[in-house]
């Protein structure tokens, strides 16, 4: 069977952490679980260090200080790519991503180099988000793919599946965002380099427990990104 790894970044998810691991090892044997901790004053780490003592199918890497979810993405990324994974996953440890999507998922990776879980594809998939949020994302989501020229219709999905071999066909080093518009380049790259990319829709639902890591400085990061992508497709760049 495909060997497929789930990257979890996490900063203060130590109420989350062992439920969330221990479900999505519960999917299949061949699932591996990377946690990507920045150094979280919760100890969500130790959590993590102490159940991979006791299973080797779940791996921690500790980083020194916060610094951000892409670079976590991209660290795992290379993980699986120096481990051999066939297959690696972006996923939310907070239970805003259902485990039971997985095979979803693992379904179409014959087929296709990214699975994208989309909360757009069918209308509005999202629950329990504040009616702000919703529009900010909703429409955000609009203004990436006009100004791109990038179809898909989530282009800021942190739930997604990676065929491993097209990610090593990707310059992992030159993706510097961070956030909302990391989503948005690596989804870019993929679709600029003719990967076959299918959206399935999925369900959002709000963090159970925890602060949601959103801030106004991703938003603006996000914003500009589009308008740098904008004048790089005007201009043939």
């Amino acid at each position: 069977m495909p060997k497929t790894l789930i990257i979890f970044p996490t900063y203060n998810e130590a109420e989350n952490i062992r439920d969330i691991v221990n479900a999505v090892l519960a999917i299949s044997p061949d699932i591996d679980v990377l946690v990507i901790d920045d150094n979280s004053p919760d100890k969500t780490y130790e959590i993590v260090a102490e159940m991979a003592k006791e299973n080797k199918r779940i791996n921690l890497i500790k980083r020194e200080k916060k610094l951000g979810l892409g670079t976590a993405y991209i660290l795992g990324f290379k993980y699986a790519i120096e481990k051999n994974y066939d297959y690696c996953f972006e996923m939310d440890a907070d239970f805003s991503h259902n485990p039971q999507d997985i095979p979803r998922f693992l379904a179409l990776m014959n087929e296709y180099d990214l699975v994208i879980g989309s909360r757009y594809i069918s209308g509005i998939s999202v629950v329990n988000w504040p009616l702000k949020r919703l529009l900010l994302s909703y429409f955000a989501n609009i203004y990436a793919r006009i100004f791109t020229g990038c179809p898909i219709k989530d282009l800021t999905s942190g739930f997604k599946c990676y065929k491993v071999s097209a990610l090593k066909k990707i310059d992992l080093d030159k993706l510097k965002m961070d956030g909302y518009a990391f989503q948005i380049e690596i989804h870019w790259h993929f679709w600029k380099n003719n990967f076959k990319i299918k959206e399935i829709p999925i369900i959002f639902v709000e963090r159970r427990s925890g602060e949601s890591k959103m801030s106004k400085r991703i938003i603006r990061q996000a914003f500009f990104f589009v308008l740098k992508l904008f004048f790089k497709r005007l201009f043939n760049l």
